[in-house]
C-alpha cells in the first residue's frame, strides 16, 4: 500500500508528526498510529492490505461433508446413475448425522464446478424472434384452395398461426 507506506516514512524518516499528516492528508490520527504499529512489528510486508474474510464460519459445511459431496457426484456419475441433490442426500444420510439441505448440495456442486445452471424458462423474446424468422411460401393450388407451405425454425415449441 504506498499511502500507508509514504505516511510510515514521512513520520519515521522526516520527522513529521502524525498530527500533521493527518491533516494533510484527511486521515484520522489512530490510523496512522496503526501503521506505525505494523511497520514496528513486521516491517514494510505488514503494510499490505489484509484480508477482510472472517477467520471462521461457524454455520459453514464441515470440510468433510463438503468433500464427501463431491466424492459421491464423481462416483455416481462415474457409474451412470443419478448424481442429484436428492440422490446425494440419500447416500449421505447413511454416514453422517447431520445431512445438508438439497439446496446447501446444490449450491456446493455449483460452487466446485460440477452442475452448470441451466435455464429453466425459455424467454419469451426468442419465441417472438423465432416467429419472424418463419417463412410462408405459396404452392400450387389444391382444390381451389390456396396452399401455403410453412417453414418453422426448428426450436419454436409454441407458434400460432391464424389461417383465413
Amino acid at each position: 500500500m504506498d499511502g500507508a507506506r509514504y505516511l510510515v516514512e514521512a513520520h519515521v524518516l522526516e520527522g513529521r508528526s502524525v498530527g500533521e499528516l493527518a491533516a494533510a492528508h484527511g486521515v484520522h490520527r489512530s490510523w496512522i498510529y496503526k501503521l506505525l504499529a505494523r511497520y514496528r512489528d513486521g516491517g514494510y510486508q505488514a503494510l499490505e492490505p489484509r484480508s477482510r474474510r472472517p477467520r471462521s464460519c461457524k454455520h459453514e459445511t464441515p470440510p468433510e461433508i463438503v468433500g464427501a459431496i463431491v466424492a459421491l457426484r464423481l462416483e455416481l456419475e462415474s457409474h451412470g446413475h443419478d448424481a442429484g441433490a436428492e440422490t446425494i442426500a440419500y447416500h449421505l444420510a447413511g454416514t453422517y448425522k447431520d445431512v445438508p439441505s438439497l439446496s446447501t448440495i446444490w449450491r456446493i456442486l455449483r460452487r466446485e464446478g460440477l452442475v452448470v445452471a441451466e435455464r429453466q424458462k425459455r424467454p419469451r423474446s426468442s419465441l417472438i424472434r423465432a416467429a419472424q424468422r418463419s417463412s410462408g411460401l405459396p404452392v400450387a393450388r389444391a382444390a381451389g384452395r390456396r396452399c401455403v407451405a410453412l417453414t418453422v425454425a426448428p426450436d419454436v415449441r409454441r407458434l400460432r398461426v391464424r389461417l383465413k
